[in-house]
């Protein structure tokens, strides 16, 4: 996404649809307008497992290209009036296992959202912006140190970005909304360094999405999404710890 002054990175846009369960065709076939990070997240995998699947050496796709995707999860997503009480009772499962499952730190879920029902090796289910982080929140609040396995660890150099910058449309690389949804934790990375749709925690910052680029963000350099523009200049530029997460 272009940047002006004050960098910016994305959220990831919330599905709305019905109760239901749901599994991934075994060949997917590019759209005009997809991305790896959109593929991953409709078939409920990882961009680096699409990646290792089709043999791609970078994140540029074609439309009327075929991919491979692995078989999904079966996943429900929730409705009015559901509760993780009465999702876990309807399937036959704990509401433990599908916290776990899903890597719900609260229990608030909202329609639309999508939930895995089985297994534990989930990617990156989506999880709704009342469950991240406060919409009255402008800036990272308290650290909450990752709870996942590490896969990597990184010192970089850090920087802030807002989308009220003019000229700025919010939408980055993966296809993200950051103006539709602010709360989101998004970064800005080099794919080189943090393959895009990756889930990161950073010092100070938490956990978050590698869901964008820029043209300044090469080799250990990241660029975090803030909502507020005071925020964000006030993040200025620091040197923090990187955990790839799996």
């Amino acid at each position: 996404m272009k940047k002006h002054i004050i960098a910016l990175t994305a959220i990831a846009t919330l599905s709305v649809g019905a109760a239901g369960q749901a599994s991934a065709s075994s060949v997917h076939t590019v759209e005009k307008g997809d991305t790896l990070w959109s593929i991953s997240q409709a078939e409920n995998v990882s961009v680096q497992d699409l990646q290792q699947w089709n043999d791609l050496n970078s994140t540029i796709i074609f439309p009327s290209q075929q991919l491979k995707v692995e078989e999904a999860l079966e996943t429900y997503v929730v409705v009015s009036g559901d509760t993780l009480s009465s999702i876990a009772k309807k399937h036959n499962i704990t509401i433990e296992q599908l916290m776990n499952s899903n890597q719900l730190t609260s229990d608030l879920i909202i329609p639309g959202d999508k939930l895995v029902l089985e297994g534990s090796n989930v990617i990156q289910p989506k999880v709704s912006a009342a469950s991240t982080t406060s919409a009255t929140s402008n800036a990272p609040t308290s650290e909450t140190k990752a709870t996942s396995s590490v896969e990597k660890e990184l010192t970089m150099t850090s920087t802030a970005y807002t989308a009220s910058c003019a000229g700025c449309s919010g939408i980055t690389a993966t296809g993200i909304n950051l103006k539709e949804n602010p709360n989101q934790k998004v970064i800005s990375v080099d794919p080189n360094v943090i393959p895009l749709g990756s889930r990161v925690w950073v010092e100070g910052y938490g956990e978050a999405i590698a869901g964008d680029t820029g043209g300044s963000i090469k080799g250990n350099k990241i660029d975090i999404f803030i909502p507020s523009k005071q925020a964000a200049i006030n993040w200025g530029h620091k040197t923090v710890k990187v955990k790839i997460l799996n």
